[in-house]
Parts: C-alpha cells; structure tokens; sequence
C-alpha cells in the first residue's frame, strides 16, 4: 500500500513538485500514452489554484483506492466559492490568470469532487486511471472509498496501513496501526494487510486472529476491521484504532477497541454490531488523527464524499508526529 506523498502548496515552486510528482506516481502504477502527462497537468491545476487562492493549502498524491491510477487530492483553508460553477468556467478569473484550472481539471478527471464554503476552503478530488479499468463508483460494483496514509514528519516509512475488500456482498476494511513510526511499524503494518488480504471473507474474530499469529515476531500493531452489509455493520477492534459511523447531521456512534495489541496480548476478540442505515458513512483512523475533532464536527466536514473527508480530515486533524491514516466508505447503499 503506498504512502500518500503530502505537498505542503506554501510556495509557487510546489507547482512543478505537484506535476512531476503526479507524473511518476502513474508512471509507477503503468498508466500509459499521454496519462502520466494528464495527471501531472491535473496536479499541476490544482497547486496553481491553491496557490493563487487559497490559504494554508496542501496536495495529497497517491495511487487510487481500488484501481489502477492516481488521486489528486487539494486542501484548503481559504475564501471558497460562492459560485462553483462560474469559477469552473473557462476564462474566469479572480487572480489575472488566464481562468482555465478547475475547469480543466475536470475535463481531463475520469472523476472529479468539488466541495467548497465561503470562510472555510475548498476541497477538490481528481482522479485518472486506465481506460477500460472502470471508476470506481457504486455503479461498477465497488465501495466508494478514501483514504489517506501519511508518515510522521521525517520519516519516509508509514507505520499505519489500510486494506478494503469486496466478497459476497460484503464491504470489510482495515486499518492497523504498527506501534511506534518508522520501519519496524511499517513492516509490522504491511503484514496485517497482507495477512487481511488472504481472506478477508472471513468472521472479523478469525481475521484478527489470523493478523495476530502473523505479527507475533513484529512490534505488534493496533487493528480495527469493519465489515458492513446493507443490512448490518460490525466492527472488533484491538488498541486505538477508532471507528465511527457518520451522517450529514454529525456523528451517529462511536466505536472503542478492546485494550490490548495484536501480535502480543490480544484479548479475545469481541464483535460490535448494529443495523446498518442509509446515509451513514462508515470512518476508521489511527490516533495519528486528533480523535477531538469527533466532539463537535460542522455539517460542511460530516457531508463530504469519502475522498474528500479523508483528506480534510488528515489535512486539519492530523498530529504531525505521528503516521496518521483515515480510511472512510461512503454511504451504504439499498438495491431499488
């Protein structure tokens, strides 16, 4: 799973980071012909704008969730928009450019999500993947899902990882946390995921204890799996990893892991169920992400599509000296 690379926009030289940062990224993940200078123009767009407009603005580049591809996350704390539409308009312009970003960008996304307030931000989500390969959306059969990976400042390993599989009707997603930062917690992260992707069909119970005979010789690591039907959501948890449902309205329900680590003293694993209802939006994240921002969260946070709520959420909540991932599924979805 590979590390969310975090461009801080405090400088116009952040622009040519962004492109040739999106350029390798699909590269690396095989896009070919003119993709990987599509996605560098589409990262390029995007720091411009957030340079020129916003405040205290970041991109967030990384291979997309469930596909082949790349996403281009862009974060900010500036004016907003009062008219979207018109700022997506070719040749408007608040700053004496030439008026083409946005508008750009989502000529050129497979998928593009914009959410903006005035005396808020902006949030913008682009993504670019391999024609044929599908887009990820409800339609084509997969969850909606963001999410966001960041190490602690200075290190380039991430200790907290993520994994989301589809298997009979079923969504299951993990998030581990490996004690500590660095390498030791990287590796110890990687094999839960690995050890979660040999068959994440299972009861969340053997998942766990699966993940815990496979880290017995690491530094051990804290885990939270969620599964969800449209029926039903279960989660069981071990540390401080944590888990909420949300709605437009703010947060339905928290969830608490048992005390212990996975790989040392794992409890037996408890299962916390409850209806699954449409609308919620189910979020795991480490303790690298300020669990306060739970207490009292806008409408504006709690109503972004999942891409977009990982990202704000890492880009405003995140505890800069630790690894810090969020990983949110959009809202469950009922057959007509």
């Amino acid at each position: 799973m590979s590390v969310t690379t975090h461009i801080p926009v405090d400088h116009y030289s952040a622009v040519q980071l962004a492109a040739s940062t999106a350029r390798r990224t699909a590269l690396d993940q095989g896009l070919t012909g003119a993709l990987p200078d599509r996605a560098a123009v589409l990262a390029s767009e995007l720091a411009s704008n957030v340079s020129r407009h916003g405040r205290q603005g970041s991109l967030y580049l990384q291979p997309l969730p469930l596909r082949r591809g790349v996403e281009i996350l862009a974060v900010d704390r500036g004016p907003g928009m009062a008219d979207p539409e018109r700022c997506m308009t070719d040749g408007y312009s608040t700053g004496g450019s030439l008026g083409s970003g946005l508008g750009a960008v989502r000529r050129i996304a497979d998928e593009f999500t914009l959410r903006t307030k005035e005396g808020t931000g902006t949030l913008v989500c682009a993504r670019l993947g391999e024609p044929g390969a599908g887009d990820g959306s409800p339609a084509d059969g997969t969850p909606a899902v963001g999410a966001v990976r960041v190490p602690a400042d200075g290190e380039s390993a991430c200790g907290d990882s993520w994994g989301v599989a589809v298997t009979d009707g079923a969504e299951t997603a993990l998030v581990v946390d490996g004690l500590g930062h660095g390498a030791s917690a990287s590796e110890a992260a990687e094999l839960a995921v690995r050890t979660f992707h040999r068959d994440p069909g299972q009861p969340l119970p053997q998942l766990l204890r699966a993940m815990h005979r496979a880290l017995r010789h690491s530094r051990g690591a804290a885990v939270a799996v969620l599964r969800r039907t449209a029926d039903e959501l279960e989660l069981s948890s071990v540390g401080n990893v944590r888990g909420l449902l949300l709605t437009p309205g703010g947060v339905r329900q928290r969830f608490g892991g048992q005390p212990g680590v996975v790989g040392w003293n794992m409890p037996e694993p408890r299962v916390q169920r409850i209806p699954a209802e449409p609308g919620t939006v189910s979020l795991l994240h480490s303790d690298g992400i300020d669990a306060r921002w739970a207490d009292s969260p806008s409408p504006f946070l709690t109503s972004l599509p999942a891409p977009l709520l990982a990202a704000a959420l890492v880009h405003a909540h995140r505890r800069s000296r630790d690894d810090a991932t969020v990983l949110t599924l959009g809202p469950v979805r009922r057959d007509p």
